[in-house]
């Protein structure tokens, strides 16, 4: 039974196999997602956001529910305890936010230009 998963911003989609967690999914895909605990909800950095049909992903986990507190209810979840449940044919979107230091990279870059520009 395979489901689509589709990781954003980069638009990126795969078939994975039911039971997977979104954080393997994404690694299949190439996709980066910061951790430092290796999947055991400790780090809090895999927060994704997820459009998914209801029934698709597993309810958060005791450890996810501690770790997030308000944010468990916001559409927010860590990808290392989200596993996809969903039934064939399935499709989920994952929104992945920007790596901090990229993001910082990015702006820096952006600054040159508009300095560059005044020359």
């Amino acid at each position: 039974m395979s489901i689509s998963i589709q990781f954003e911003p980069d638009g990126k989609q795969i078939e994975i196999k039911q039971g997977m967690t979104v954080l393997e999914a994404a690694r299949k895909a190439r996709i980066s997602i910061r951790t430092r605990c290796d999947g055991k909800a400790g780090c809090l950095q895999c927060k994704v956001s997820i459009e998914a049909d209801e029934g698709m992903m597993n309810f958060p986990t005791e450890a996810e529910q501690r770790k997030m507190g308000y944010f468990s209810t916001c559409g927010e979840r860590l990808a290392c305890q989200t596993r996809i449940i969903g039934s064939a044919h399935s499709k989920a979107i994952v929104h992945v936010p920007e790596d901090p230091l990229k993001a910082a990279v990015r702006k820096r870059l952006l600054e040159q230009q508009e300095e560059d520009r005044l020359w």
